[in-house]
């Protein structure tokens, strides 16, 4: 993002939260990176905070805009909206905090360990899916759903040609293009079958719904559009890096059927027997998106979801069995398993790495290539200078004498002392949260003494400390 758009972004947003509550912001910090082109930052003074949201596509802002509304008068916990100015693609939420039902397993789980815990959540967010699916699903107004009122044909192909492109292909999955064409049209017909008069929530997973004092809120619906029940479910128990084992996923099936048939009477047999079909069309569609952000995007992180989805491709094709004949499509499920290219890209080092660089202020703060957002900015620029003496005009951190130079000041042990302070409380919870990156950055006038010297130190302190992955990076200086 350039950096005039930048400063509009932050103008409009602060300008909705002194709207909202005649009080300006004191700071205005961007959210890391989603799966989405949605940029959220989060907007705070003293006692008051809330999410702001820019976002390029006026549809989809429309149609979250309109939802919303929707789903807040019928008592569903979504967020607030606090102020919006849509000529400018940006609108003032309620802040809900930064827990997920995703960082509250990651947080609370050792390795593949499951705790009752964990069981009791899903069944307050299943409780609530069919108040979304059924009581707001009834009278919803479809014309604000974006790029389609209903999960169609076109939409369910759409999917599955994602997954063709994106995945498969560059995955080098290899396949009969005109065969898995025709597979893809009758596994289409056959998830029309299923009855799709109800609100499909589109993205019902672990990283949209937010936990909030024990109790399930809701995010990112704005992809919703008419459809089955069984996609929801899906998605939310088949969530790939939730992880969810599968006797639980069994348990919660049933709980889903039971809790459903207080709305509506149900068939568990005929339930059940499309479910597993719309497990595989969500499995597809979230690899089309792995593919495209990971492969296509180099965007590594989404690759550490593969090895998850395709030990739930293992399942299925060992325990399911629809009823047709999709022989080209089932290749392509077999070859995903099987293949060596896969396996190795599922082969994560699952060390955290942090990224320690050195810059200078003259040509900005570098950016997260990684999409992660957050991270620090330390400035070196208080420190003593030994660029402003001749004899180190030449010489750069790196060098002993400007090492000597530097270690003889007591400001910079201080410095750094509080700098090891400050990223080991980061490098200690990201290891037990199992997160993969952190950016650490120092800036001084010119990026060639002060800030290298202290970005080495760092390195060479968490080298000595933890078992993790050090990459140290000197923008200007070779």
């Amino acid at each position: 993002m350039n950096t005039e758009l930048k400063k509009k972004i932050e103008k409009s947003l602060s300008g909705l939260f002194e709207q909202f509550y005649n009080e300006s912001p004191i700071t205005i910090e961007p959210l890391p990176a989603s799966g989405s082109y949605r940029i959220y930052y989060r907007l705070e003074n003293e006692n008051k905070s809330a999410i702001g949201v820019y976002n390029e596509d006026s549809k989809e802002n429309t149609a979250f805009i309109n939802f919303t509304k929707h789903f807040l008068n019928k008592k569903l916990n979504v967020p607030e909206i606090y102020a919006e100015d849509l000529s400018n693609s940006v609108y003032l939420l309620e802040d809900l905090g930064d827990t997920t039902l995703f960082s509250f397993l990651t947080e609370n789980r050792n390795g593949k360990e499951w705790k009752q815990e964990f069981t009791d959540v899903y069944k307050k967010v299943i409780d609530v899916l069919p108040l979304f699916q059924i009581n707001a699903g009834k009278d919803i107004d479809y014309k604000y759903c974006y790029p389609r009122g209903s999960f169609d044909k076109q939409s369910m192909l759409w999917d599955l040609n994602y997954f063709k492109y994106y995945f498969l292909k560059l995955s080098k999955v290899s396949f009969d293009e005109q065969k898995l064409e025709n597979d893809f049209e009758i596994f289409a017909n056959y998830l029309l079958e299923a009855d799709s008069n109800f609100f499909l929530y589109r993205d019902f997973q672990s990283r949209n719904i937010m936990l909030v004092e024990g109790k399930p809120y809701f995010v990112d619906y704005q992809g919703g559009r008419k459809g089955a029940l069984q996609y929801d479910l899906a998605s939310l128990l088949y969530d790939a890096k939730a992880d969810i084992p599968q006797n639980v996923r069994n348990e919660l099936t049933d709980y889903y059927i039971k809790v459903l048939s207080s709305y509506i009477s149900v068939d568990a047999g005929k339930f059940k027997n499309y479910f597993f079909g719309f497990v595989f069309i969500r499995i597809m569609q979230a690899l089309g998106a792995y593919g495209f952000r990971g492969f296509y995007e180099r965007k590594e992180h989404f690759l550490a979801s593969i090895p998850f989805a395709i030990d739930n491709i293992v399942w299925l094709i060992n325990n399911t069995s629809l009823p047709l004949e999709i022989p080209e499509l089932k290749k392509c499920w077999e070859k995903i398993v099987k293949s060596t290219y896969l396996n190795k890209t599922g082969q994560t080092d699952n060390k955290l790495t942090i990224r320690i660089q050195s810059f200078s202020y003259k040509n900005g703060i570098p950016g997260d290539d990684k999409g992660n957002g957050g991270g620090f900015v330390f400035d070196c620029r208080a420190l003593p200078n030994p660029g402003r003496l001749i004899e180190f005009k030449t010489l750069t951190g790196k060098d002993s004498e400007v090492i000597e130079f530097l270690e003889k000041y007591e400001e910079v042990k201080i410095f750094l002392r509080n700098v090891f302070s400050i990223v080991d409380m980061s490098v200690e919870n990201y290891k037990k949260r199992n997160f993969a990156d952190l950016l650490v950055t120092f800036g001084c006038t010119g990026g060639q003494h002060r800030s290298v010297y202290c970005a080495n130190i760092l390195a060479k302190h968490l080298k000595e400390k933890y078992d993790i992955n050090i990459v140290v990076k000197h923008n200007e200086v070779g």
